[in-house]
């Protein structure tokens, strides 16, 4: 018999007493061997004989309880919160509910003096600014400027306590709000908004702007997973030293069916440039950057060539679907970033299962639109659009080696009951993505 155990690794850099464990944990890296925990958090659920759960259980409360581990222990209390229940309404229990509720006790009663004050400012601050999205739904089918009244008059009550933060970034504190910043964010049954917060990235250094997205009533945790994926596969391409480029940005699942997820900084979707009459992407890098001869465009073409790269290998091994403009996003030098990832793996849009590369709509193995290629040279002869095919060529090549620790950390989440999992059948397609039994050659 087994019990199932939520194991969440995070922001280890910072946690000197996990690192001290780290040894325990490096089998869950594809590169444990060059193992540098700059990941985002993520979590994962799996199976373990008792004992050794047991002893899991115990490594994290004692790792947490830490004094200089305060912040590790709030993560993992929202990591657990998020992943006691199978739906994002909080009704459905579990069946590891249990034993998350015995660990978040635990780890709870540990926090004394200053940490108990701490942990009871931090998550009391979180849960107002969250639920301001629950105040907003009742207003779902007004109007935009309704909605966003809304949202300015809950903003205006939250007081920012000094030495609170936001739960995708710990390291930064709060140190004020755009009250006029709140914005209420397309969707036919939730509520979800942004806003902008000032927030102390190094101390002594002002504060700078970081917006974020709240949700309630939303799955965040495909998301993680996805990015954590994303995350492993930018090492992978960084200590081959390949010029890829991905950004994986921050999400943390707080609760069932909430969330925080920080706004790619310096970027537009390109959704957001055809609302401004922006016709093509080459159009918009003239008119941002200067012609096709001038540094900063060939210094923009370049990140965008290696972000596509990268983006490509990365669309093609996880099958990621839904790719229209308002998930495509273009930052200030001319990297491409992709968003929101409710379609991985075994689902695609309109409830379609396996619907990737063999078969199906929206079959494409990624995303390559002509206006794409226009920036990359105008044709497949072109020297940015070469260099754009060796790079995905070099990267997927990259990935291969490690194709059983990527497949092994995925299935780590297959009984999270997550949509993107489909049995056995999604961990043997993604197998088929990396052509094991092919040598170098014809795999490319």
């Amino acid at each position: 018999m087994s019990l199932c155990v939520t194991f969440v690794i995070l922001f280890l850099t910072f946690y000197d007493t996990f690192v001290t464990f780290l040894p325990l944990f490096a089998t869950f890296s594809p590169l444990s061997s060059h193992f540098t925990p700059i990941l985002p958090p993520f979590s994962f659920t799996f199976s373990l004989p008792n004992t050794l759960s047991g002893i899991v259980e115990t490594l994290i409360v004692n790792a947490a309880k830490d004094p200089s581990s305060q912040l590790l222990a709030h993560q993992l209390i929202w990591n657990m919160k998020a992943n006691m229940y199978v739906d994002t309404d909080g009704v459905r229990e579990d069946a590891l509910k249990p034993t998350l509720d015995r660990i978040t006790s635990s780890l709870i009663s540990t926090f004394e003096g200053q940490a108990r004050a701490y942990y009871e400012q931090e998550f009391a601050f979180f849960n107002t600014v969250t639920n301001v999205s629950g105040a907003l739904k009742p207003y779902i089918r007004k109007s935009k400027s309704e909605k966003k009244a809304k949202i300015d008059e809950e903003l205006a009550r939250i007081q920012v306590v000094p030495g609170v933060y936001l739960p995708s970034n710990p390291e930064s504190k709060v140190v004020g709000i755009d009250y006029t910043s709140g914005r209420p964010l397309q969707s036919h049954a939730k509520a979800p908004y942004m806003a902008t917060f000032l927030v102390e990235r190094e101390r002594g250094q002002p504060p700078s702007p970081q917006s974020c997205i709240f949700k309630v009533g939303d799955d965040c945790r495909q998301d993680v997973l996805a990015l954590q994926l994303i995350a492993l596969f930018q090492k992978i391409f960084s200590v081959v030293g390949l010029n890829l480029y991905t950004f994986p940005y921050k999400v943390v699942a707080t609760a069932p069916g909430c969330g925080v997820i920080e706004v790619v900084p310096g970027t537009i979707s390109r959704d957001i440039l055809g609302r401004e009459k922006i016709n093509n992407l080459y159009d918009y890098f003239i008119d941002r950057y200067g012609g096709e001869r001038s540094k900063a465009f060939e210094r923009a073409r370049g990140n965008f060539v290696s972000s596509m790269a990268a983006y490509s290998v990365v669309c093609y091994l996880l099958t990621l679907r839904d790719r229209h403009n308002g998930n495509i996003m273009i930052d200030d030098e001319g990297h491409i970033v992709h968003i929101d990832f409710g379609f991985i793996l075994g689902i695609s849009p309109g409830g379609m299962v396996f619907n990737d590369i063999l078969d199906g709509f929206e079959s494409s193995p990624f995303l390559l639109k002509r206006e794409m290629v226009q920036v990359m040279g105008g044709n497949i002869n072109a020297e940015p659009f070469q260099r754009f095919s060796e790079l995905v060529i070099q990267g997927y090549l990259a990935a291969r080696p490690y194709a059983e620790q990527v497949i092994e950390l995925v299935t780590l989440m297959q009984e999270s009951g997550l949509p993107c999992f489909r049995g056995e059948e999604t961990i043997r397609r993604l197998r088929l993505k990396f052509q094991s039994q092919l040598n170098e050659r014809d795999a490319a």
